[in-house]
């Protein structure tokens, strides 16, 4: 599976667990650290471990890929997981806010999503 698929795969497990505000940036051009940042929002601490969650056992049991590192997924506040080409960030909004990863990345193109909200 390509860099994007496996991205468009992570929007896809987020939406899954009604995660909002979806953004997916793609970062080559201007980070040797990671190709996409994916970037979610929940609305609980429940459900910000919930999508993460989801990606995590999602990518495990249908790709066999496992996270490089994950953090945060006890407080429910900010979760990471770290796939390498990936980077997958679930926020609440407040602390979504508060670290600004889209104004940080801001020089990043965001790649177009077909849907980003559970009707």
């Amino acid at each position: 599976m390509q860099t994007i698929d496996t991205a468009l795969k992570a929007v896809e497990y987020a939406l899954d667990k009604k995660g909002i505000d979806i953004k997916l940036l793609d970062v080559r051009e201007v980070s040797s650290l990671t190709d996409y940042l994916l970037i979610v929002s929940g609305r609980s601490d429940r459900q910000v471990q919930a999508i993460a969650e989801n990606i995590k056992t999602e990518f495990k049991s249908q790709h066999s890929i496992q996270p490089l590192a994950v953090e945060g997924m006890d407080k429910g506040r900010w979760a990471l997981l770290d796939y390498g080409e990936i980077m997958v960030h679930v926020f609440q909004q407040p602390v979504r806010e508060f670290y600004d990863l889209e104004g940080l990345w801001s020089e990043a193109p965001e790649v177009e999503l077909e849907q980003t909200e559970n009707p």
